[in-house]
């Protein structure tokens, strides 16, 4: 596909950074990060397939993280090499991948709770740590075949951010956010098929920041508690406050640790 396809946001100057957003994001939850970091640093967000104001996936067949991997190539490209990932959630996920397909580009990786649930999968039978989110997409799922994307969103987003929060968000996010759920099979699909094992991240001998938050998932725990001893030089980041969508509900903390990091590179 054309670099023209994918939809990316720029600021700022210098080595590149590049963020990968959540699902039911898109690259406009960076936009406090990009300010900060774009005194000395060039910022470049791109949205993923079906988010923002990026294409949906074109494809009969079921989309994969190498797929979304390939999609930003022409962002990565731009940054320049060496440059780091930024990712949360499921552009976490991706980041990955990207940095397996080509880790002498990358400096240094960035990562708020990648949600690769393929690790769990390998690691044990069902039931395990991600029948939570298993549920929820089945639930999801179930909404969208009744045509009921604000019901799909509620089981999603009150998934990741507890009971009630999908009725709690600002009828001007709800729109966007429902529009976007109606990917959630394809992303189901990429996360929980994943084929790359877990001794492949043992490979990545580069800086990592693994940043959790004690009020998640058991999805999003039952990851880091299988990646975290496997990347070499990983540097675990644990927020007692915050949840899953910590940069995206309360960005200024999380922020702070990611210049921190990237200020000691």
């Amino acid at each position: 596909m054309a670099a023209s396809e994918v939809f990316v946001r720029e600021a700022g100057s210098g080595p590149g950074v590049v963020c990968l957003h959540s699902n039911a994001s898109s690259s406009s939850q960076w936009r406090g990060l990009m300010d900060s970091l774009s005194r000395r640093h060039r910022v470049l967000a791109p949205d993923a397939y079906g988010a923002g104001k990026s294409p949906g996936w074109p494809m009969d067949r079921p989309l994969t993280l190498a797929d979304e991997a390939e999609f930003i190539e022409p962002v990565l490209q731009r940054a320049g090499s060496p440059l780091v990932l930024v990712g949360h959630s499921y552009g976490a996920a991706v980041a990955l991948i990207a940095a397996l397909r080509q880790p002498a580009r990358v400096k240094a990786l960035v990562l708020y709770e990648p949600t690769l649930f393929s690790l769990i999968e390998a690691e044990s039978p069902q039931p395990n740590a991600a029948d939570g989110i298993r549920h929820a997409v089945a639930a999801a799922a179930a909404a969208l075949d009744r045509g009921d994307t604000n019901g799909a969103a509620e089981h999603f987003i009150d998934y990741w951010m507890g009971t009630g929060s999908w009725a709690a968000t600002p009828e001007s996010r709800q729109l966007p956010i429902a529009t976007s759920v109606r990917n959630v099979r394809h992303w189901a699909q990429a996360l929980f098929t994943e084929p790359t094992p877990l001794a492949a991240f043992r490979s990545l001998e580069l800086p990592v920041l693994y940043m959790v938050g004690d009020r998640s998932t058991a999805s999003a725990h039952g990851v880091a508690r299988l990646l975290v001893p496997a990347l070499p030089r990983v540097t675990p980041h644990r927020f007692d406050t915050l949840g899953h969508m910590g940069p995206v509900t309360d960005p200024e903390p999380v922020n702070r640790v990611i210049e921190d990091f990237l200020a000691r590179l």
